[in-house]
């Protein structure tokens, strides 16, 4: 029971470094958190790392400096929300209806990116969307809904 009670304190001790790691550096992959991690004296493995991430629910989000790096879920989304705009403006190409769902057409790579700034923004009607590497699949609560979403969509990401 004490040792438990030990292996969770060190648990909360290495998500809290983790926090501080991410909010201090654009971290891409889970072996940078993991090379943070051992320099800062915790010494864990890549699936350490990664049950820490899916534990703590970190979402990827467009980096400045790298590609995608790390962040908590339940941060501000309106600190990030001219970065999530960014990333649908310089990676969807194109939207199209296809019964309840939005078909997005990105540039090579950044579906991942586009997938998880679209989900953040939690816009009104959207329950989800599955990434590849160019193509989303969004999905609407309604087909009704559809063309309302991608109105706002464009508004929202396309350049004036």
């Amino acid at each position: 029971m004490f040792r438990e009670a030990g292996k969770s304190k060190m648990k909360k001790k290495r998500q809290e470094k983790i926090i501080e790691i991410i909010h201090k550096y654009e971290v891409e992959t889970q072996e940078d958190l993991a090379r943070y991690l051992n320099q800062a004296g915790y010494s864990v493995t890549q699936a350490t790392v990664s049950r820490d991430i899916r534990d703590m629910s970190l979402v990827k989000v467009p980096g400045v400096r790298v590609r995608q790096r790390y962040m908590t879920a339940s941060e501000d989304s309106g600190v990030y929300g001219r970065q999530y705009v960014s990333v649908l403006q310089d990676g969807v190409i194109s939207m199209e209806q296809a019964g309840n769902l939005i078909v997005i057409k990105t540039a090579g790579g950044m579906a991942m990116a586009v997938a998880a700034a679209l989900d953040a923004m939690e816009l009104d009607g959207v329950v989800g969307s599955i990434a590849g590497d160019d193509t989303i699949m969004c999905a609407i609560k309604s087909e009704e809904m559809v063309e309302s979403v991608l109105s706002n969509m464009r508004a929202l990401f396309c350049r004036a």
